[in-house]
């Protein structure tokens, strides 16, 4: 999914990984993971740097980030995986069927940059930084590559920015080092496979199958918020 979309580690690793770890672990491991992922994605998937489309993006998520790294100890992480869910699970199959939706011309700027506020604060709390500009651009109607410049380098951004915040703040510890040489080689094979089928596919096709994969991830989500939620 990280390969052939530009981001997604984050949700679908989180929703595995939140059965058995502590979130203070679970979301490093998340936000390398999907660092890693982006690293790979910049040299196998090139689609440039489109100033203009991808600053009010990473102008916002870096005003988010300090929110979400600031809730990341507070937290409640079932409720906030179960809202998460449900949004996805709501959103992405009215935008998947709704085949002549209009494009969203309003906000411009301002509401790239709003977005990209929300994707920097959920890219604190576990790597989730490009669920809601992909959802925004997808309304935008940017063409698939546009859309893919805009996510790969946002979220190599804010990622990259997170990963430190998380060291500076002592949230990355020495005990996790281990951790993340398992997460590293993981994420090559798969995010590489992804890249070479990104390559062949069309923009309609790839709109619907990002749109299919945040459904899925909403449900996986939605399942494990429940379970976690029941047993309290």
């Amino acid at each position: 999914m990280q390969g052939l979309t530009g981001f997604g580690f984050g949700l679908t690793a989180m929703s595995l990984w939140a059965w058995t770890l502590d979130p203070r672990l679970a979301a490093p491991l998340a936000v390398f993971g999907g660092l890693t992922g982006q690293l790979i994605g910049a040299f196998s998937v090139r689609r440039g740097f489109v100033a203009a489309s991808v600053l009010p993006f990473i102008a916002g998520g870096l005003a988010g980030l300090p929110l979400g790294l600031y809730l990341l100890p507070r937290l409640d992480v079932a409720m906030f995986k179960g809202l998460l869910g449900l949004l996805l699970v709501v959103l992405c199959p009215l935008l998947f069927f709704a085949a002549r939706l209009p494009r969203m011309t309003h906000g411009g700027r301002l509401a790239d940059a709003l977005a990209g506020a929300a994707g920097g604060a959920m890219g604190a709390l576990g790597g989730f930084t490009g669920v809601v500009p992909t959802l925004w651009c997808t309304l935008r109607g940017f063409e698939k590559d546009i859309q893919r410049a805009v996510i790969q380098n946002f979220n190599l951004a804010m990622l990259t920015v997170t990963f430190v915040s998380y060291v500076a703040t002592g949230i990355v510890t020495a005990k996790m080092i281990p951790l993340f040489a398992l997460v590293a080689p993981a994420m090559l094979i798969p995010s590489l496979l992804g890249a070479r089928l990104y390559l062949g596919i069309g923009a309609g096709q790839f709109r619907k199958l990002v749109l299919g994969l945040l459904s899925a991830s909403g449900v996986a989500l939605l399942v494990s918020a429940a379970q976690q939620l029941a047993s309290r």
